[in-house]
This record gives C-alpha cells, sequence and structure tokens, in this order.
C-alpha cells in the first residue's frame, strides 16, 4: 500500500480512537504492547475490538463509554485493539480469545486471561445502545 493511503487511514481513523482514549480507555497499539499487558494483567479487563463500521460508531464505543461512565462496578482495567488498523496487536488480542471467532466491533471481559464473557458483531449490530449497555453492565456485575 502507497504511504499516502496509510496516511490517509491513520488520519482518518483517529476521531474513532480518541472516543475510547477520551473514555479512559488505554490503547494498545502492537503485538508487544497485547502481550506486555496481557502477561501481566490482574483482576477484571474490558477489551473493546474497535473498528471503522457504523455499528462501531453508532452502538459498539457509545455502549462501552457509556457503561463504564455509569456503573460502580467498573473493569479494573478498560482497553481497546483497533481491527483493520492495528492488525498484529488485533491478532494478537484474539488469541487470548480462546474459541472465541474474530469478529468486530467486539467486546469482551476476562477475568485475568480468562474471556469470562463477550459480545460479538451479531450481538451489537442491530440491537440498541441500551441493551448492548445494559449487557456490558449485567456482565460487570456478575465478574466482580
Amino acid at each position: 500500500m502507497s504511504m499516502a493511503y496509510e496516511e490517509y487511514m491513520r488520519q482518518m481513523v483517529m476521531p474513532m480512537r480518541q472516543e475510547l482514549v477520551q473514555a479512559g480507555f488505554q490503547q494498545l497499539q502492537t503485538a508487544e504492547e497485547v502481550e506486555n499487558f496481557m502477561e501481566s494483567v490482574e483482576g477484571t479487563t474490558l477489551v473493546v475490538v474497535n473498528s471503522v463500521c457504523g455499528c462501531a460508531a453508532g452502538l459498539a464505543r457509545p455502549a462501552a463509554t457509556e457503561a463504564v461512565a455509569e456503573t460502580s462496578d467498573k473493569p479494573d482495567h478498560i482497553v481497546t485493539v483497533f481491527a483493520g488498523q492495528d492488525k498484529e496487536a488485533t491478532a494478537k488480542m484474539r488469541e487470548y480469545f480462546v474459541g472465541i471467532e474474530p469478529s468486530s466491533p467486539s467486546m469482551a471481559i476476562l477475568k485475568g486471561k480468562e474471556v469470562v464473557h463477550f459480545i460479538p458483531r451479531h450481538d451489537i449490530e442491530g440491537n440498541s445502545l441500551e441493551a448492548i449497555k445494559d449487557n456490558l453492565l449485567i456482565a460487570f456485575d456478575n465478574v466482580k
């Protein structure tokens, strides 16, 4: 791919990244960052696999940020990888989602390194923002 295309895509997705970063999510952009995080993580983690699609913009990101903002049972860590942009980081994170098909956008709640709740794209797309947020809030309650 051309350098101009790569730069265009970096600029295009910047607001999509910032939406989660401004809500306190830690971006993991390389496989090494994912591995370092996952190998030392303790407690609970919400992972948002971000993407450029409309259901990420209109449903997944808002549901995740609102759920985190509204709960007292917030996970210990909130992180994000960006599918289609940070390909190696996303692939590395998906290695920890044992037995789960790749899906983006998606959200996983982990206890340590184990996925205890997963919301794939088909449970995001076509659902309401409130239903997705409630799904996360119930999962936060159940994981603590």
